[in-house]
């Protein structure tokens, strides 16, 4: 029997205070309703007029200082402007309001001894409410005042109001939490930002033959092959077997492309002249911007382009590119039929094709609430103590969204909402939470500057076709992450979750269709292919994403689409090898119980057995009814007890709680290994050891297939014969013998008494067993 899960890797069920209002019956109804209200005080500095110059010109550089409590943030400051514009949001949180007035001051940054230019105050018992969708409220002229509450020159336009989180000016304001972030970058990488994916296309380069090539060398047969390139991908074709200057190949050559296209299609002809070296025939450029772009199977049109030779380079003088009458005949197009699959193909959140134009109507629509993290683990030291700067990623379809970064808190409130389009049920949505080490730009251990990477804390997969559609899943997920010394809870992310369904019939439609798109089965592409395309994608995708400003970084990306995760690990092998054993326990069970039948340990159960074994074979039109029957009974049956929660990973089932630590130390190993060679030889001959084992299993299978084809290849005359002549003599027996007859008697004889059974193998599994296999044939 199965041990119980450890209560610390368990999922538990949450009952969080969402969208500030009350559950009605599984669904609320407010705007973000499914995160709970923050409360932040919100200031908008927008400009100011007339303000007091220090000098006889009247010149000044200002700036304001927004202060309550504690908590200061402060704007830009201007040059000589007298009347500044700033336009810049700052919010405090309600929960760390330390002072019952707001103080607004305007200074001059040139001042030597008393910078104070103007101050306007708030009571914030007066602060009036704000909740969307009402319009913003408009921001009006305040008279500054000394700090003696007497006028002066000069006024500055503001807004003050209490809001939530759902505020438009929320995304972009300066927040309190994050006082102690320097730099403009830093501050830029703190914030929430949603992103899109790159548009990925295959490219399919169809290389069919070239034409008049001018090899240097007249006395021999060129060896030529056509090298393609585009940004880092490189693919070349076979050696042509034409040994001509007129070679052919009719190969295809995939790579992944993204719009907007930067790179073009660079194919060079080159000749293999000796082992070492390549001489280039010809090099032909194509900007991919004008490619033909192919939605289904159709054939595009071939186009014969001219080969160039290379820019040659006498000291400063440059030659023309000289053409010349060589030429390559091609077919590239842009597949628009395929799903590029940049993520593993277990966890996929996206399955449309390429093409807009394919795109099936969404069937429902994904929000998801990150409420809350707690029991964080400290990712880095600052100032001599742990410390946890935590943001979350969450990834569906194309668009990613990256939370806030909450500053040094091991119980980080987030409390953001997001939504998605769903095109597919059967598609995973996945939430990753990270340290940021990016905050400071410093190069200190602390601060995580410099070269520095963002810490994993943990991932969450949630499989949308396990969810109960419109219901509200509030659940509180372990973060695990496997480290060599062993599985680690790095603490608790509160999630919740709502799938909406706009078609339950499309939705049940869905079900009928193939999971991924047409091309994928009309002109399927070969295992290595995928695995190669999926390669380029994610690294296109992080490059693309690391690209944008605040970046998503590479390690983030990866993690997220869990590249590397094809690699070699012994737990992982285990853990699948129990995934089967735990998969054919079922059919071993039923085995069993057959066996009991037919062993008659239980006379009563084997009588009824036999009467419904009559009942069938006298009726056999009742056996597919029956069948089906019970199993809608059993499905009935097992209503009750349903899974309730959505499922979450498992430390039993991937073997990580009990994984040997030299297993992990190898599952964590660079590729090619960085080990010492006595470590390393011991590991390979571990492997093989296993191998072994697992190349007999495959043999032992391959032997019993073998054998069922031997009954007719008279590869051993006698037995073919007597084979066939039983067959002679079975077919003369069944055609004069009524079915009903037949069945009844093997029935019967199956299901014999103990008394009347040999503890000996049968006949017919003595025969197959001596039944020749090309196992004579194995060296």
């Amino acid at each position: 029997m199965q041990r119980p899960i450890p209560e610390d890797f368990s999922l538990k069920e949450t009952k969080p205070h969402l969208g500030g209002g009350k559950l009605s019956g599984d669904k609320l109804t407010s705007t973000y309703d499914l995160v709970e209200q923050m409360q932040y005080l919100y200031v908008r500095v927008v400009k100011a007029k007339e303000l007091p110059g220090k000098d006889v010109t009247g010149s000044c550089d200002p700036y304001v200082e927004v202060k309550l409590g504690n908590y200061k943030g402060t704007t830009r400051h201007f040059e000589k402007k007298p009347n500044p514009e700033w336009s810049q949001v700052f919010a405090f949180s309600k929960d760390r309001l330390q002072a019952s007035v707001l103080e607004v001051t305007v200074k001059d940054k040139d001042f030597v001894k008393d910078d104070f230019m103007g101050r306007v105050l708030f009571d914030l018992n007066e602060v009036p409410k704000r909740v969307p969708p009402d319009s913003p409220l408009a921001p009006q002229w305040y008279k500054l005042e000394d700090r003696k509450g007497d006028k002066v020159k000069g006024e500055l336009m503001l807004a003050v109001w209490m809001g939530t989180q759902a505020d438009e000016a929320f995304p972009e304001a300066w927040h309190s939490d994050a006082a102690a972030v320097s730099g403009t970058e830093g501050v830029a990488s703190i914030r929430s930002k949603v992103y899109l994916s790159p548009k990925l296309w295959y490219l399919r380069v169809n290389v069919i033959e070239a034409q008049d090539l001018q090899p240097t060398d007249k006395g021999r047969y060129p060896e030529v092959f056509v090298k393609a390139i585009l940004g880092n991908q490189a693919l070349r074709t076979r050696i042509s077997s034409t040994r001509s200057i007129n070679p052919m190949w009719n190969e295809d050559l995939m790579f992944v492309a993204a719009e907007p296209f930067e790179e073009p299609l660079v194919l060079s002809v080159e000749d293999r002249v000796a082992a070492n070296k390549d001489e280039v025939l010809g090099v032909c450029v194509i900007p991919l911007q004008y490619m033909d772009r192919r939605l289904d199977h159709k054939p595009v049109n071939t186009r014969w382009y001219n080969l160039e030779k290379h820019v040659v380079i006498e000291g400063d003088q440059k030659k023309k590119e000289i053409k010349f009458a060589s030429r390559i005949h091609m077919r590239i197009c842009l597949e628009g039929g395929y799903h590029v699959l940049d993520e593993s193909t277990h966890y996929s959140s996206d399955l449309r094709p390429t093409a807009k134009q394919l795109w099936k109507q969404s069937i429902g629509v994904l929000e998801l609430g990150i409420l809350n993290a707690q029991g964080l683990m400290p990712m880095k030291t600052k100032d001599g103590r742990g410390t946890t700067d935590a943001y979350c990623v969450a990834k569906y379809g194309q668009k990613w969204v990256r939370t806030r970064t909450i500053i040094d808190s091991f119980m980080p409130r987030w409390n953001e909402q997001y939504t998605w389009e769903v095109f597919d049920p059967c598609t995973v949505v996945t939430i990753g939470v990270f340290d940021n080490c990016h905050l400071h730009g410093g190069g200190d251990k602390g601060g995580g500057g410099g070269g520095a990477k963002d810490s994993r804390i943990g991932k969450v997969r949630i499989r949308l076709s396990t969810l109960e559609t419109d219901r509200v899943y509030t659940h509180s997920y372990p973060l695990l992450v496997l480290h060599p010394n062993g599985v680690k809870k790095m603490g608790e992310i509160h999630l919740a979750v709502r799938f909406t369904c706009s078609s339950l019939l499309n939705m049940m439609h869905m079900y009928s269709h193939p999971l991924l798109p047409k091309m994928h089965y009309l002109h399927p592409l070969t295992v290595s292919q995928l695995d190669s395309l999926r390669h380029q994608a994610t690294q296109i995708v992080s490059m693309r994403l690391s690209r944008a400003e605040p970046p998503l970084r590479k390690e983030v990306v990866e993690y997220m689409l869990d590249v590397g995760s094809h690699m070699w690990s012994m737990r992982r092998s285990k853990a699948n090898f129990f995934r089967i054993m735990g998969v054919l326990s079922g059919l071993i069970a039923v085995g069993k119980w057959f066996d009991q039948i037919c062993n008659w340990r239980n006379p009563i159960t084997t009588v009824l057995i036999h009467i419904l074994f009559i009942i069938l074979v006298v009726y056999p039109e009742l056996i597919l009814p029956t069948i089906f029957l019970y199993l809608f009974l059993i499905g009935v049956w097992y209503y009750r007890w349903r899974p309730r929660h959505p499922p979450h990973m498992d430390t039993r089932l991937s073997h990580a709680d009990s994984a040997h630590p030299d297993e992990l130390d190898e599952e964590f190993d660079t590729f090619p290994t960085s080990r010492q060679a006595d470590l390393v030889r011991m590991r390979y001959d571990r492997l093989r050891s296993i191998a072994g084992r697992i190349q007999t299993v495959v043999g032992d299978l391959a032997t019993q297939g073998e054998r069922l084809q031997s009954l007719l290849s008279w590869r051993d005359p006698r037995a073919t014969a007597l084979f066939v002549l039983f067959c002679l003599v079975a077919a003369v027996v069944l055609y004069v013998t009524p079915f009903q007859v037949v069945a009844l008697l093997t029935g019967f004889y199956i299901l014999r008494h103990p008394r009347f059974r040999h503890k000996l193998p049968s006949v017919p599994l003595n025969f197959f067993r001596r039944l020749p296999a090309r196992t004579d044939c194995m060296l």
